[in-house]
């Protein structure tokens, strides 16, 4: 067996989320089965489950840089800028050996919109669009805003994006091209143009009419669809040789990843393929399945996706299968698409903090197709022996991505 790869550490992580804005704060709420859903109204379409974030970016940019910055690079700053406080770096002692590693599926789609708007409104498009609009624009602002002078790089990888911007990350630390990296990833595509191509696509859910909160439900029966959020987070990763003279002890370690691609179909997902990438996953962190504790399953609440994602943890996991815990954290806060890994990310880590795992909201009959795993149901549970877990991201154009991390 090849060594293992030097581990990362886990040192500061923040968050813009539908849950909130405290990492803590956020993560108590997703124990307490609370969900951010609320309704959304826009023309032309039926009312809408989403799941927005309330955020607060005048500490970071003035009036004036605020008008002509996206939407996602403002909650991209600001998850940046609270990572990097809970890692103790208010700034970067060498700026040219600190990367920046941002995931996003749609980038300024808010820009976008307005610009297409004005366009076939016949009225002026926004000097700033090409700059605001573009894919890696909340890239460039976290660098402007936090002196970031290493490579600074952007992944689209649909649903994906932003776990793999970590994992890159982790690469990058690995191979000596950066001492530090920021890594995460944003989404905010609550728009009408956006919203109505989801709609088109015939993938999301519709409003429950009873309970608003229990519109998205994984795994269950009567799922119906996938319910969009928007939101932001990020990591500050290090070597654990690096790390071993700080003040504070890891979150966690990033014991492994791993990134494949089913090459199946542009929508549909492929259990072959992602339980390539887990199996791949598991080998790079040197764990066995029965390792792992917990999961927190990509698990959108679509009708094709959720049982092709327990069909490849039940390959992978085989006998072991049912004694993983398991739950999807979209059931509380939407699918953040390209942020949706980070996040994910964010909820493993304080699963190994804290020994709790969050419930899949709102799951009660589960799907016979997604059974055979230990759902996490109700109020969540206690695990106050968990050492390791993995976040998995499943994306459109089937790239898969597996992160797994080990408790501190």
């Amino acid at each position: 067996m090849a060594a293992p790869a030097e581990r990362i550490a886990v040192a500061g992580m923040g968050i813009v989320s539908p849950l909130g804005n405290s990492v803590d704060a956020a993560w108590a709420r997703l124990l307490q089965g609370e969900s951010a859903f609320e309704r959304m109204q826009c023309e032309g379409l039926p009312d809408l489950p989403v799941a927005r974030a309330s955020f607060d970016v005048s500490p970071y940019l003035g009036k004036l840089q605020q008008v002509g910055t996206e939407r996602v690079s403002q909650m991209a700053l600001v998850a940046a800028r609270q990572a990097m406080a809970d890692a103790g770096l208010a700034s970067w002692a060498e700026p040219e050996r600190v990367g920046l590693y941002v995931g996003t599926g749609m980038g300024g789609a808010a820009t976008m919109d307005a610009g297409y708007a004005a366009l076939y409104g016949g009225s002026r498009i926004h000097p700033l669009t090409v700059p605001a609009g573009m894919v890696n624009g909340a890239a460039a602002v976290i660098a402007l805003h936090t002196g970031v002078r290493g490579p600074v790089l952007t992944y689209a990888v649909a649903c994906a994006s932003s776990a793999v911007a970590i994992a890159e990350a982790a690469h990058a630390l690995r191979r000596g091209e950066v001492d530090i990296a920021l890594a995460g990833g944003a989404e905010a595509l609550l728009v009408r143009g956006t919203l109505a191509a989801w709609h088109a696509l015939r993938a999301l859910a519709p409003a429950d009419e009873a309970d608003i909160a229990r519109s998205c439900r994984p795994f269950a029966r009567e799922r119906s669809g996938l319910a969009l959020g928007e939101g932001s987070a990020f990591l500050v990763l290090k070597r654990e040789s690096d790390s071993a003279g700080d003040s504070r002890a890891p979150l966690a370690w990033l014991a492994g990843s791993a990134m494949r691609c089913d090459a199946v179909h542009l929508t549909n997902p492929d259990a072959r393929g992602q339980a390539a990438t887990l199996r791949a996953a598991l080998a790079a962190s040197q764990l066995a399945p029965a390792d792992i504790g917990y999961c927190n399953a990509h698990g959108t609440g679509t009708v094709a996706g959720d049982p092709v994602e327990c069909e490849a943890l039940r390959q992978v996991w085989g006998d072991a299968a049912p004694g993983l815990a398991f739950s999807s954290t979209k059931a509380a806060h939407g699918h953040l698409l390209g942020a949706a890994g980070a996040l994910e990310a964010v909820w493993t880590v304080q699963a190994l903090r804290t020994g709790e795992l969050p419930p899949t909201h709102g799951l009660a009959e589960i799907d016979p197709a997604c059974a055979g795993l230990g759902h996490v149901l109700g109020p969540g549970m206690r695990k106050p022996g968990l050492r390791h877990a993995i976040s998995n991201s499943f994306a459109f154009g089937g790239s898969n991505t597996a992160l797994v991390f080990s408790r501190a």
